[in-house]
């Protein structure tokens, strides 16, 4: 069974670059899976950010695609979210996740609940 871990900083200053990893066991990331960040801010509902492909093609969700990056270290079987120049309106719920072809916005398996916030 696959498991998703994140890893990262609780507390981000704005104007900063927000980065955050996941190591996943129980699979590879370079099976025909989705791996993929979500947001949820407080009080609303889910927000997909963009994935990285089991080949290591990438997708962005358009409000965020120019402040967002995804990158991968199959080495590690981990893979990565920068979201730079962040202000208070990123404090969120970050989850990674795992989604299969079909739904790759969506998820089928995900990590824990990891909460960042930008303050000063």
């Amino acid at each position: 069974q696959v498991q998703l871990q994140e890893s990262g900083p609780g507390l981000v200053k704005p104007s900063q670059t927000l980065s955050l990893t996941c190591t996943v066991s129980g699979g590879s990331i370079t099976t025909n899976y989705y791996w993929g960040w979500i947001l949820q801010p407080p009080g609303k509902g889910l927000e997909w950010i963009g994935y990285i492909t089991y080949g290591g093609s990438t997708s962005y969700s358009p409000s965020l695609k120019s402040r967002t990056y995804i990158s991968r270290d199959t080495s590690k079987n981990q893979f990565a979210l920068q979201l730079s120049s962040v202000t208070p309106d990123d404090t969120a719920v970050y989850y990674c996740t795992r989604a299969s072809s079909d739904s790759r916005r969506g998820y089928e398996s995900r990590g824990q609940k990891n909460q960042v916030t930008v303050s000063a």
